[in-house]
């Protein structure tokens, strides 16, 4: 089934399918994966599927989200890359955030650059957006060299509002690309 929203050389980006659920589990309760991710980590099966259900929503109410990230060599769910509209107040709010969460296998192969270009064309050419942000802990090293090879520059840090005061992970740095510069 082609349903894909967005199209590379190596992924399809499309909604979440039921059979989605087994391997979208799998990747939300590896370790390494959810490293820098403790408000999502451990996630039961029931609130991994929940969680599908909830970015399906957000696709169909915004025509854009955290899209399925399927690779096109095995049709296998590699995670999840694409945009949402950031869900709480900080000091770069309003904005639309670009994110991606892949397998460990998939780590290193470009895959997320890949993607998330594929959707900053998506997001200044379809959607007509004027910019784009992203953010991560600093610690998250990998997905601040990713932002940087989209051409994102660092714009400032601030408290994740989701991460309790004290925890080594609430300080965030965040980027932006203006679609000017794009």
């Amino acid at each position: 089934m082609n349903d894909f929203v967005i199209k590379t050389k190596r992924i399809g980006l499309r909604k979440y399918r039921p059979t989605d659920l087994e391997s979208f589990a799998a990747i939300n309760a590896d370790s390494r994966v959810m490293e820098f991710f403790p408000e999502f980590a451990k996630l039961s099966p029931a609130e991994a599927e929940d969680v599908m259900e909830r970015m399906n929503a957000r696709i169909d109410l915004q025509g854009f989200g955290f899209w399925a990230a399927e690779n096109l060599d095995d049709n296998q769910l590699m995670g999840f890359i694409g945009m949402q509209q950031v869900p709480y107040e900080t000091e770069f709010t309003p904005a639309v955030e670009i994110g991606w969460r892949l397998a460990v296998d998939y780590w290193g192969k470009g895959m997320a650059t890949e993607g998330a270009e594929a959707c900053l064309s998506y997001a200044f050419g379809e959607l007509k957006l004027k910019q784009i942000v992203s953010f991560t802990t600093p610690l998250n090293e990998r997905s601040i060299r990713v932002m940087q090879r989209l051409g994102m520059t660092q714009r400032g840090s601030f408290d994740h509002p989701l991460i309790p005061e004290g925890h080594l992970l609430r300080k965030h740095v965040w980027y932006c690309l203006e679609s000017a510069d794009y």
